[in-house]
């Protein structure tokens, strides 16, 4: 009988119960050992609620008695970098949620150990996985489009009430999406998450701008405006790139109707390309004059997810992922420097934006 990938999952909060734990319970090649989160009332209901009896308030005391070959790692934005490093320290390989961690100099800490250790961290950013983005990363860091000059990145969604601390799980309507839990008010709260509209929304459009492209952050300017709420909501923020060349990177969470957006430009020598991840479309346009269309591919593994919301977002990709990197089906395909890139854009913007638009050098982050 061949090898089962035997996982555990860190923090049981509405992502894990509503995408990860599901998803290694399906999954014909993976075993969920155990679950752990500091919260007992939690924990007791997503053990009763997916059959799982090995729970474990102590996660340092998971990882002494289990024997595990990976971790997904589902916690607030302040305690993922505890976490992650001693899932690494122990050699376990870890899919790793948004955003990375908060500050560069874990990000960096973090990629050193997954590198001594021999481990990868698969980063929580389940659009990296589509076929569009695959294509569009495949095409720009060929060099076939030529040199970046300048990215344009836009991503507006309703979370706002989010940051108001009002998750809406009483609500019927709700139950699909949370199956155990809400997020009550932790993204309302920046002791635990760092921030708003930043860690919670601009760390996806910005790590898919960093995954496409190739680039590195080197200097950002941001400025931010945290309406009625203890967090930012509306994000504006340029980035100067490794290669000289500039982003604009924004974003808003208070969109009322609709689904907002999330669209991202490149803009190349020879061409560019114009992705949206709401449609889940793109175009790649070469000087030349021809195009290429990037759509939906379901034997690549692009599934719908929301049908609600209406759009394609593979939810199950990054644990998949960590099964097949565990048992050496796949290398990682949602690489730990992509994390590291946004989470640098993302310390300096939170630092520029306090500092009322003075521009951060990236490398002072590490001084």
């Amino acid at each position: 009988m061949p090898k089962k990938a035997r996982i555990a999952v860190i923090g049981t909060g509405w992502w894990a119960t509503y995408a990860h734990i599901p998803t290694l319970k399906a999954h014909p090649d993976a075993q969920l050992v155990a679950l752990a989160d500091v919260r007992s009332e939690v924990l007791s209901k997503a053990s009763e609620k997916y059959d799982i009896g090995t729970v474990y308030t102590d996660f340092q005391e998971m990882l002494a008695n289990e024997s595990l070959d990976g971790a997904v790692i589902a916690v607030w934005h302040a305690a993922h970098y505890e976490v992650a490093r001693a899932c690494l320290e122990r050699g376990l390989h870890v899919v790793l949620e948004k955003p990375m961690v908060l500050q560069a100099v874990q990000a960096r800490d973090l990629c050193g150990l997954a590198r001594e250790h021999r481990c990868e961290i698969i980063m929580g950013y389940p659009w990296h996985f589509l076929t569009q983005t695959v294509r569009a990363r495949e095409v720009v860091q060929s060099g076939a489009l030529g040199q970046i000059h300048y990215v344009s990145s836009l991503f507006s969604s309703s979370a706002y009430d989010l940051y108001r601390g009002e998750d809406h799980s009483d609500n019927p309507e709700m139950a699909a999406q949370y199956p155990v839990v809400g997020p009550g008010d932790v993204y309302r709260d920046p002791a635990r998450s760092g921030g708003g509209q930043g860690y919670l929304q601009v760390t996806h459009s910005a790590a898919l701008m960093f995954f496409v492209s190739g680039l590195k952050p080197v200097s950002v300017i941001a400025q931010m405006d945290n309406l009625d709420v203890p967090v930012d909501v509306v994000d504006a923020i340029i980035v100067r790139m490794d290669n000289g060349a500039l982003a604009s990177v924004s974003s808003t969470g208070a969109v009322r109707g609709g689904n907002g957006k999330l669209d991202i430009q490149i803009y190349c020598k020879n061409g560019w390309l114009d992705l949206d991840y709401i449609d889940c479309t793109g175009t790649i346009y070469h000087a030349d004059g021809s195009q290429e269309k990037l759509t939906p591919n379901p034997d690549a593994g692009d599934v719908n997810y929301r049908d609600l919301e209406g759009y394609i977002y593979p939810a199950h990709a990054p644990v998949h992922n960590l099964v097949e990197v565990i048992l050496g089906q796949s290398p990682n395909r949602s690489p730990a420097e992509t994390g590291r890139r946004t989470v640098e854009l993302l310390d300096a913007a939170y630092r520029s934006a306090a500092m009322g638009g003075q521009a951060i050098n990236v490398a002072s982050l590490y001084d």
